[in-house]
């Protein structure tokens, strides 16, 4: 069986999706792990940005597929999130969805990076959300992949941040968590709930992140500390335009909650993607950048004008 293991770069970077790109930046309090896809570096201010943040509990490995698609046109950049796999806290880094929405601002300026696009997922969208409202960037679109931008209904959203918040503050919790999720069994029915199917490679690296302490007490605090009643509350004075994209077999959350946020903003534009679920940009990267490439053209973009020529721009990403 396997055991808890603390993620290391100096090991892990070997066989990470994207180590060539990666790279590690202080800014707001985090030693952050930053990949930046794309555009030559030399070149890197000419080309459109594209700022991808992933969900709760994942790292930049959800955009492995995706990421090199929008690659071709655009430079994209990829954070894992405060107290997720290889970002770490300074010093006592906070985990509200305000900190964070600040802390990946903070990334974006010692970056010297304005994204054209912010794509989140899940929970990813809903910094991206707090981040637009809070004036830090000005996309042309805000893109949510099953975004969780609104409190859970019933049951589970009464006993979800309660229940959060006492097991992130028992220092035990984090390591006996990992140490059930080490086991197979355990984490396919983790993966399974989602109700996407994701390749080996995936659930792989979800292994290694929960069989990680440090990483499953960040995603823990995470949850403990958001207030998504107070985003509900100013959603609906959102200036950016809103572009939901919603899989029909999401078991994590069901395709009305994306119905449950456009009633607050109607201006927002759903999209439903058929036969996918709750990571569905890991199970069908390409069906989900066809989506994009529709819903926002820009983003498909192959000849990017740059000063490498049309063949460097054409073959980035490829």
């Amino acid at each position: 069986m396997a055991r808890p293991q603390a993620l290391d770069w100096s090991r892990d970077a070997a066989s990470w999706p994207h180590a060539a790109s990666s790279r590690f930046v202080s800014a707001g309090g985090w030693r952050w792990h930053v990949q930046q896809l794309g555009a030559p570096a030399r070149h890197r201010s000419q080309w459109p940005v594209v700022l991808l943040l992933h969900g709760t509990g994942a790292s930049t490995h959800s955009w492995r597929h995706l990421a090199p698609l929008l690659a071709r046109g655009h430079e994209v950049i990829v954070p894992d999130l405060p107290g997720h796999a290889f970002t770490r806290a300074e010093g006592r880094g906070a985990l509200t969805l305000a900190a964070m929405a600040e802390g990946v601002a903070a990334l974006l300026a010692a970056l010297q990076r304005r994204p054209r696009w912010v794509i989140g997922h899940s929970a990813g969208a809903a910094v991206a959300a707090q981040m637009c409202l809070q004036g830090s960037v000005e996309p042309q679109a805000l893109v949510a992949l099953n975004g969780a931008l609104l409190p859970l209904q019933g049951s589970a959203g009464t006993l979800f941040s309660p229940l959060a918040r006492w097991l992130a503050l028992n220092p035990f919790v984090p390591h006996l968590f990992a140490w059930h999720a080490a086991q197979p069994a355990v984490l396919r029915r983790l993966v399974a709930s989602t109700g996407s199917r994701i390749d080996d490679e995936g659930r792989a690296l979800y292994g290694r992140l929960v069989r990680d302490p440090a990483h499953v007490a960040g995603a823990l605090g995470m949850m403990a500390s958001w207030d998504l009643q107070s985003l509900a509350r100013d959603l609906p004075t959102l200036r950016v335009p809103l572009e939901l994209v919603v899989g029909e077999v999401d078991r994590t959350l069901p395709p009305s909650h994306g119905e449950r946020i456009r009633a607050l903003l109607p201006a927002a534009r759903l999209t439903r993607i058929a036969g996918h679920g709750h990571l569905m940009h890991e199970e069908d990267a390409v069906g989900v950048w066809r989506v994009l490439k529709g819903l926002q053209p820009d983003l498909g973009r192959v000849d990017t004008v740059c000063r490498e020529g049309a063949r460097a721009c054409a073959n980035v990403g490829a």
